[in-house]
């Protein structure tokens, strides 16, 4: 509801020409099916609206107070420019249920009552509430996660999309991944005496969960054009050229020269394992397809290791070369369409490319490139146990986003909200670890 109240295009169609957002489409954060039967917390709706281009503030009530969410509510139905969710308790209004989300559609100054647009219309239309019972339907605890509920405001943002990289908690062990990259990373840098970048860089990827290659993911997804036209819109070129120049940027650092250089030491030592354990993740089956994709370009066919098919052309028509392919991929038995575009950045890819350079004519991302913006995404205070002053203002100097090109700068902050967004869903109960 909100997102197409923000009129945020959701980069496809709904029903024929119509460009809403359907339930259907929001599973960058949580498989759909296990919405259905579990809930999703609060931490991540704030991640979904952020994967869909929104812009949120996210408040629990421990974190404000009842002032300063009427200032919001004011604010926020006053304007068409923002909206505000409610995380709250449905026993509190007496209602059936429990944990809920809902918009927030109006306010009443007079009787200080807000306009719940509930979003289980079968059970309960628009309905007034007092505003400071809501407050107390939201001033309760998520048993899920051990923390109290509150509410986010919404808003669009004001410039083409152009993340290149997203956090993934799909996958049912993120919860651990994030709690090592937040919390025990930091401490885990402590207890090791370490000499240079390369030590640290071992410890960082060698005590990894093993699922860490399923947490940061490439977003390659290509917008069609309302009449099904194969020929990328204009907007969309400019969608790629961004792209494109994220991922220049990221192999311009010094930091991706270092996590390079590292684990092609690490592949030298094992040319039969990828670093990390990678295997055909979606990540890794896109890539693939891509690869596909300019081979068919080329000429040059080869196989996909069985982890693609129904390959085909949509286009490669632009003023700059640009590939986009369309197929199914299978991870797991289960099947997913996925439209495809390859970057085509000038800079040589490194050895770590799971593809032969001389059958594509795009550059994917690789390995290296995803765990050099996932470690420009980590908090600062990660590098603060390091014993040795001299590598510690190191590691500050390589990962810090201040003197970064804007573009990649906005890339780091977009994953560190989420990483922020999903270190504050954490359960670290002891009945949860």
């Amino acid at each position: 509801m909100v997102l197409n109240a923000l009129a945020i295009d959701p980069g496809r169609t709904w029903k024929g020409p119509w460009r809403w957002f359907d339930d259907s489409m929001l599973d960058c954060c949580e498989p759909l099916e296990k919405i259905k039967s579990q809930g999703i917390t609060f931490g991540k709706v704030a991640c979904l609206a952020v994967c869909n281009g929104a812009q949120v503030e996210p408040f629990r009530t421990d974190q404000s107070s009842i002032e300063d969410f009427r200032e919001r509510v004011v604010s926020c139905t006053s304007s068409e420019d923002c909206h505000l969710i409610v995380s709250y308790n449905r026993a509190v209004f007496k209602q059936t249920g429990s944990g809920h989300f809902s918009p927030i559609g109006g306010y009443h100054a007079g009787k200080d009552m807000v306009l719940i647009l509930d979003v289980a219309r079968f059970k309960y239309p628009p309905h007034w509430v007092p505003l400071s019972l809501l407050w107390d339907a939201m001033n309760t605890i998520d048993k899920a996660t051990g923390h109290c509920r509150g509410f986010m405001v919404m808003s669009k943002l004001q410039k083409a999309t152009s993340v290149l990289y997203t956090m993934s908690c799909k996958h049912e062990n993120w919860n651990v991944v994030a709690k090592y990259l937040t919390e025990d990373l930091p401490l885990l840098l402590t207890s090791k005496n370490l000499k240079d970048v390369n030590d640290v860089l071992c410890v960082v990827f060698r005590s990894a969960p093993s699922s860490l290659r399923d947490f940061i993911k490439w977003i390659a997804e290509v917008r069609r054009q309302d009449d099904g036209s194969t020929i990328l819109s204009e907007e969309e070129k400019g969608r790629v050229a961004l792209k494109e120049e994220v991922l220049k940027q990221i192999r311009e650092t010094e930091l991706f020269k270092n996590v390079t250089g590292y684990l092609g030491f690490e592949r030298s030592l094992c040319e039969s394992e990828a670093p990390l354990g990678y295997t055909d993740s979606l990540a890794d089956s896109a890539a693939n397809v891509c690869c596909q994709g300019a081979g068919l370009l080329t000429g040059k066919i080869r196989l996909l290791n069985g982890c693609g098919k129904d390959i085909k052309l949509l286009n490669s028509v632009c003023k700059e070369p640009v590939t986009v392919v369309s197929g199914t991929v299978t991870t797991d038995g289960t099947e997913q369409m996925v439209d495809m575009l390859i970057p085509s950045s000038e800079t040589k890819p490194s050895c770590l490319c799971d593809f032969d350079q001389n059958s594509c004519s795009g550059i994917p991302p690789s390995i290296g490139d995803g765990l050099t913006v996932l470690i420009f995404a980590l908090p600062q205070y990660t590098w603060l146990g390091l014993k040795e002053e001299k590598l510690q203002a190191e590691m500050k100097g390589l990962t810090s986003a201040d003197c970064l090109p804007t573009l990649l700068q906005e890339e780091v902050l977009h994953l560190q909200r989420q990483l922020y967004f999903l270190k504050a869903d954490l359960n670290i109960s002891p009945s949860s670890s």
